[in-house]
């Protein structure tokens, strides 16, 4: 889908053509992950970090079947200046600030392709999302409560996705916060 013909489409279109959707979690996401991950990497050679984020990371819960994919850069960088070789790679711009910008591939007018990914461009250390994950990967239990909370939200807000995840937001805050607890050597990057 081309950017213009997102942009002129309504908040509550895009959330209609685009509803939240949860499945069991797939083998096969891991792979995409790989496969985007390699051709971002020859695309964006100067970038810091490439990592598999959101609950698609997860093995063993339900998610949304997009791939979250987190690209860090040094802050001697300009984040625009990748933004060209991101949208070569086919990804669309959906925010930007100067500290941030958001990309989404594989979104359609009819709908959401066979592969979508989520990428998130951020400098070196904006990176909470990792904290969260391996949180998750090392305590099943809480990943688990966190597929309940999704479950329990999905329907209820399948065509609102600032509501799903404002009702997720306390959650994740809290257990990103134990994540840093455990994990701020592993990505606690001097720069």
């Amino acid at each position: 889908m081309k950017q213009k013909e997102l942009a002129s489409l309504s908040l509550e279109e895009l959330w209609q053509l685009f509803p939240i959707i949860l499945t069991p979690h797939q083998s096969i996401w891991i792979s995409w992950y790989r496969e985007e991950k390699e051709l971002l990497e020859r695309e964006l050679p100067h970038i810091n970090r490439i990592s598999h984020i959101g609950s698609t990371a997860i093995k063993g819960i339900w998610a949304k079947p997009t791939i979250d994919i987190l690209v860090e850069s040094h802050k001697e960088k300009k984040l625009a200046d990748f933004k060209n070789a991101i949208e070569r790679c086919g990804y669309i711009c959906m925010a930007e600030s100067s500290n941030r910008i958001d990309f989404n591939k594989g979104y359609t007018l009819q709908g959401f392709a066979e592969r979508t990914f989520h990428l998130h461009l951020r400098y070196i250390g904006d990176n909470d999302e990792l904290y969260f994950r391996d949180y998750l990967l090392e305590n099943a239990s809480v990943a688990k409560e966190y597929e309940r909370l999704k479950l329990k939200l999905w329907k209820q807000y399948e065509h609102d996705r600032d509501a799903y995840t404002s009702h997720k937001s306390e959650f994740i805050k809290y257990y990103t916060e134990k994540g840093k607890s455990l994990f701020t050597d592993k990505y606690n990057v001097h720069i």
